[in-house]
């Protein structure tokens, strides 16, 4: 009963604080640019009026993909708050990812289709960095449950260093910041816009949008993991590591699918190669 209540407090608190977090993202990246930027809680603002618009959808299964790309987020972050297994948690927040890429799929908009096979390359990009640091988390703990985290009596930071910069590169792709945001960026001087969003509108986007604030959640989530000693560290590793996340994004371009597979796995797979073998050894 612990779990189920901490999973629906998790799953009421994440979008409201993944909300603000986005428009705090936007008033920071607007001060980047030398721009006043828009109010904290334009992001509700913009998720309420797509929620009164007109509702259309070009076949019922994009309407369904929707729905169901929010439910995958939502019970991820009911899990993390729970307390339950990584991995499940992991194919959890997956499932939704695949359930978005086939509403993509679903229309015959080249824009979206094209988004959708990017939003691919992407997933194969860092889910297997993800993966890499639950085994890393595991070895650690003992068990892949988050529980087991927070029985540790130091910091994760400490003995993963090189799987928490494989993360990053994982956090980059997930949040979609430059210069891997390939298949949803929202900036017009690219040659594609939006992509896997395109043909989403209305209440539809709207629960897209919120999925994405659960999803942010979910991600800064699992940096908290390797603060778990303390409430003031976890605070201020998030603090740091999306700060970071916003500086990376101002001042780096998008890079093409092509480089960010081979950065990404090169880069990666050398660093938890290099800290999984330490862990092992020790």
């Amino acid at each position: 009963m612990k779990s189920l209540f901490l999973a629906l407090i998790g799953m009421a608190v994440a979008p409201v604080v993944g909300g603000l977090v986005s428009g705090l993202d936007r008033i920071l990246t607007a001060r980047c640019q030398s721009r006043k930027g828009p109010p904290l809680i334009q992001p509700f603002y913009d998720a309420a009026k797509l929620w009164g618009k007109e509702v259309t959808a070009t076949n019922p299964w994009q309407a369904f993909c929707a729905v169901m790309y929010l439910v995958a987020a939502a019970a991820s972050v009911g899990l993390l708050c729970a307390g339950s297994d990584l991995l499940l948690i992991f194919f959890v927040q997956a499932v939704g990812a695949v359930f978005l890429v086939m509403g993509a799929y679903a229309v015959p908009s080249p824009y979206s289709q094209i988004g959708a096979q990017r939003e691919l390359l992407q997933m194969v990009a860092y889910e297997p960095l993800i993966i890499l640091t639950i085994v890393g988390i595991r070895l650690m703990t003992g068990s892949f449950r988050v529980d087991a985290v927070f029985a540790l009596d130091q910091p994760l930071l400490f003995k993963l260093p090189l799987l928490f910069l494989v993360l990053g590169y994982a956090l980059t792709i997930k949040l979609r910041k430059s210069p891997f945001d390939i298949s949803a960026c929202h900036h017009a001087h690219q040659e594609i816009v939006r992509g896997v969003y395109t043909e989403f509108s209305g209440p539809y986007l709207a629960l897209i949008e919120i999925a994405h604030w659960y999803e942010v959640i979910l991600v800064l989530g699992l940096v908290s993991l390797f603060w778990a000693t303390s409430i003031a560290g976890m605070i201020l590793l998030v603090a740091a590591t999306y700060a970071a996340e916003i500086l990376v994004d101002n001042v780096s371009s998008r890079m093409t699918w092509r480089w960010m597979l081979g950065s990404v796995w090169l880069s990666g797979l050398v660093l938890s190669g290099i800290n999984l073998v330490w862990l092992y050894a020790r």
